[in-house]
Protein backbone atom coordinates (compact mmCIF):
# COMPACT_ATOMS: atom_id res chain seq x y z
CA UNK A 1 0.00 0.00 0.00
CA UNK A 2 1.47 3.33 -0.73
CA UNK A 3 1.02 6.94 0.83
CA UNK A 4 -1.37 7.36 -1.83
CA UNK A 5 -3.87 4.71 -0.97
CA UNK A 6 -3.51 5.56 2.87
CA UNK A 7 -4.09 9.56 2.82
CA UNK A 8 -7.28 8.38 0.63
CA UNK A 9 -8.43 5.86 2.94
CA UNK A 10 -7.72 8.50 5.77
CA UNK A 11 -10.04 10.47 3.95
CA UNK A 12 -12.83 8.41 3.23
CA UNK A 13 -12.58 7.27 7.37
CA UNK A 14 -12.75 11.65 8.02
CA UNK A 15 -15.84 12.19 5.79
CA UNK A 16 -17.64 9.27 6.61
CA UNK A 17 -17.28 10.14 10.51
CA UNK A 18 -18.70 13.81 9.03
CA UNK A 19 -21.53 11.76 7.11
CA UNK A 20 -22.32 9.90 10.75
CA UNK A 21 -22.29 13.11 12.11
CA UNK A 22 -24.69 15.06 10.27
CA UNK A 23 -27.21 12.02 10.44
CA UNK A 24 -26.92 12.45 14.49
CA UNK A 25 -27.28 16.46 14.33
CA UNK A 26 -30.75 15.73 12.48
CA UNK A 27 -29.93 18.69 10.23
CA UNK A 28 -29.97 19.35 6.33
CA UNK A 29 -26.92 18.58 4.18
CA UNK A 30 -27.44 22.33 3.62
CA UNK A 31 -27.62 23.56 6.81
CA UNK A 32 -24.85 21.53 8.17
CA UNK A 33 -22.44 21.97 5.45
CA UNK A 34 -23.20 25.81 6.02
CA UNK A 35 -22.87 25.63 9.99
CA UNK A 36 -19.68 23.61 9.02
CA UNK A 37 -18.35 25.81 6.69
CA UNK A 38 -17.77 23.84 3.43
CA UNK A 39 -19.60 23.55 0.49
CA UNK A 40 -22.43 21.32 -0.44
CA UNK A 41 -20.38 19.67 -3.80
CA UNK A 42 -17.71 18.92 -1.15
CA UNK A 43 -20.15 16.45 0.80
CA UNK A 44 -22.03 15.22 -2.31
CA UNK A 45 -18.36 14.54 -3.98
CA UNK A 46 -17.21 12.57 -0.54
CA UNK A 47 -20.53 10.88 -0.28
CA UNK A 48 -20.34 9.55 -3.72
CA UNK A 49 -16.45 8.57 -2.67
CA UNK A 50 -17.75 6.58 0.04
CA UNK A 51 -20.94 4.62 -1.96
CA UNK A 52 -18.00 3.70 -4.47
CA UNK A 53 -16.05 2.19 -1.98
CA UNK A 54 -18.74 -0.02 -0.31
CA UNK A 55 -19.36 -1.07 -3.47
CA UNK A 56 -16.25 -2.48 -4.20
CA UNK A 57 -15.83 -3.68 -1.25
CA UNK A 58 -19.25 -5.47 -1.58
CA UNK A 59 -18.13 -6.86 -4.95
CA UNK A 60 -14.75 -8.09 -3.54
CA UNK A 61 -17.14 -9.99 -0.47
CA UNK A 62 -19.42 -11.27 -3.28
CA UNK A 63 -16.70 -13.06 -5.30
CA UNK A 64 -14.43 -14.50 -2.28
CA UNK A 65 -17.96 -15.92 -1.43
CA UNK A 66 -18.23 -17.48 -4.97
CA UNK A 67 -15.42 -19.32 -3.88
CA UNK A 68 -17.28 -20.83 -1.30
CA UNK A 69 -14.11 -20.44 0.91
CA UNK A 70 -13.68 -17.61 3.54
CA UNK A 71 -10.49 -15.99 3.87
CA UNK A 72 -8.07 -17.64 6.25
CA UNK A 73 -9.19 -20.79 5.71
CA UNK A 74 -8.43 -23.56 3.51
CA UNK A 75 -9.95 -25.51 0.92
CA UNK A 76 -9.02 -29.12 1.71
CA UNK A 77 -9.63 -31.87 -1.28
CA UNK A 78 -10.28 -35.40 -0.36
CA UNK A 79 -7.81 -38.10 -1.52
CA UNK A 80 -10.35 -40.75 -1.21
CA UNK A 81 -14.17 -41.44 -1.25
CA UNK A 82 -16.12 -40.03 1.97
CA UNK A 83 -18.62 -42.57 3.27
CA UNK A 84 -21.85 -41.07 3.33
CA UNK A 85 -22.70 -41.18 7.24
CA UNK A 86 -19.75 -40.16 8.43
CA UNK A 87 -19.13 -36.49 9.18
CA UNK A 88 -16.46 -34.40 10.73
CA UNK A 89 -16.49 -31.97 14.06
CA UNK A 90 -15.04 -28.64 13.57
CA UNK A 91 -13.71 -26.67 16.71
CA UNK A 92 -13.57 -22.75 16.27
CA UNK A 93 -13.40 -20.62 19.47
CA UNK A 94 -15.01 -23.02 21.77
CA UNK A 95 -17.98 -23.45 19.29
CA UNK A 96 -18.48 -27.45 17.81
CA UNK A 97 -19.76 -27.69 14.28
CA UNK A 98 -20.87 -30.83 12.59
CA UNK A 99 -19.99 -31.11 8.18
CA UNK A 100 -21.55 -34.20 7.12
CA UNK A 101 -22.11 -34.58 3.37
CA UNK A 102 -25.38 -32.71 3.44
CA UNK A 103 -24.11 -29.59 5.03
CA UNK A 104 -25.42 -26.87 3.04
CA UNK A 105 -21.74 -25.45 2.02
CA UNK A 106 -23.03 -22.00 1.44
CA UNK A 107 -24.39 -22.08 5.29
CA UNK A 108 -20.86 -23.50 6.13
CA UNK A 109 -19.12 -20.33 4.42
CA UNK A 110 -21.79 -18.41 7.21
CA UNK A 111 -21.20 -20.28 10.00
CA UNK A 112 -17.01 -19.89 9.85
CA UNK A 113 -17.35 -16.25 8.87
CA UNK A 114 -19.43 -15.82 12.12
CA UNK A 115 -17.11 -17.94 13.74
CA UNK A 116 -14.07 -16.15 12.84
CA UNK A 117 -15.14 -12.82 13.72
CA UNK A 118 -15.52 -13.62 17.26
Amino acid sequence: MNTREIAGGYRLTHWAQIMHERQGSGMSIKAYCKQQGFHENVYYYWQRKLREAACTEMAAREQEERGLVPGGCARLEPTSTVPSGSSVNIEINGCLVEVTAKTDPELLVKVFRTLKAL
